[in-house]
């Protein structure tokens, strides 16, 4: 059994490694909860046949950068949301709210589905900014290592 809780603590304390970088950004992310975190392009020159495009917050920018190449991300999200029948940000945020220790990968998965899934498409940056999905899913990591971490 005290192996048992030492593995636990073990698994943990890697979480609280991967997810701490990402904390510094919270603030910033509850700050500006609501609002899209880019806007478009509205420069010299675009006229209406001109394609705009967005123009994100150097914060929002950063975080997507940290998370991307931190252990976090899961390639394979897409199975997370199959698998979980998630199919809209209610889901989402169901999910989120009600997550464990047991539930890790999943939150992996959503904040993946933003983060990765956000360089071919980019807007999933924003809407996740707007629909305070990175909050959520930082918060609820927080809140799991800060309740099981015995150290």
């Amino acid at each position: 059994m005290e192996q048992n809780a030492e593995y636990q603590q073990k698994i943990v304390r890697e979480y609280r490694q991967e997810l701490e970088p990402l904390l510094k950004y919270l603030p910033w992310l509850k700050k500006n909860a609501g609002k899209p975190g880019s806007h478009s392009y509205q420069g010299q020159g675009v006229g209406k046949n001109s394609m705009s495009f967005p123009v994100y917050d150097s914060n929002l920018i950063n975080f997507v950068k940290e998370a991307s190449a931190s252990p976090l991300m899961d390639q394979n999200y897409r199975y997370v949301y199959s698998r979980n029948a998630i199919r809209n940000h209610d889901d989402e945020r169901r999910i989120i709210a009600g997550a464990e220790l047991r539930d890790w990968d999943i939150l992996r998965g959503i904040l993946s589905k933003y983060v990765l899934g956000g360089r071919t498409r980019a807007l999933l940056w924003s809407e996740a900014a707007q629909e305070d999905i990175f909050v959520l899913v930082l918060e609820q990591m927080q809140k799991i290592v800060n309740y099981w971490d015995r150290s």
